[in-house]
């Protein structure tokens, strides 16, 4: 049987968009994630520090990580998310890491934290709070 971790990482594999952003899984558990971003040039706005749709697609993948863990063995999908860019996203890597704060049969709220990685440590960028949900059938759409 494979772990969660191991699960996490299958998942993540079939993410396209993730791969191509270069995200990892570096921490996995019942609830909770970690997730880290290389920055690269490409993934900067003019002013060279993160672009915000990459500080959202960020936090979006690791609310849903985290409500998926929380809820395991259900397909889930975001339901809606909100995110406050606190300060410019500067450094050599991003770090998101959400928690579920309330799971319940069918949904599960999770928050955020985006930091920003330099050779300092880290600074607090962004904060996200999403609502997780199980994904109903297509009849329900």
């Amino acid at each position: 049987m494979d772990s969660l971790m191991e699960i996490g990482q299958q998942l993540l594999a079939k993410q396209g968009f993730s791969n191509m952003m270069g995200t990892r899984l570096t921490r996995l558990t019942k609830g909770e994630v970690e997730l880290e971003l290389p920055m690269r040039p490409e993934l900067r706005q003019q002013y060279g520090f993160a672009h915000g749709g990459v500080l959202s697609y960020l936090a979006d993948n690791a609310l849903t990580f985290a409500g998926g863990t929380a809820m395991l063995d259900v397909p889930i999908i975001t339901s809606e998310f909100k995110i406050n860019y606190l300060r410019p996203a500067l450094g050599h890597q991003l770090v998101a890491r959400a928690r579920a704060v309330h799971t319940g049969r069918r949904q599960s709220v999770c928050q955020c934290e985006i930091f920003a990685v330099d050779d300092q440590g880290e600074t607090l960028v962004a904060v996200a709070q999403g609502t997780i949900v199980v994904m109903g059938s297509s009849k329900e759409s």
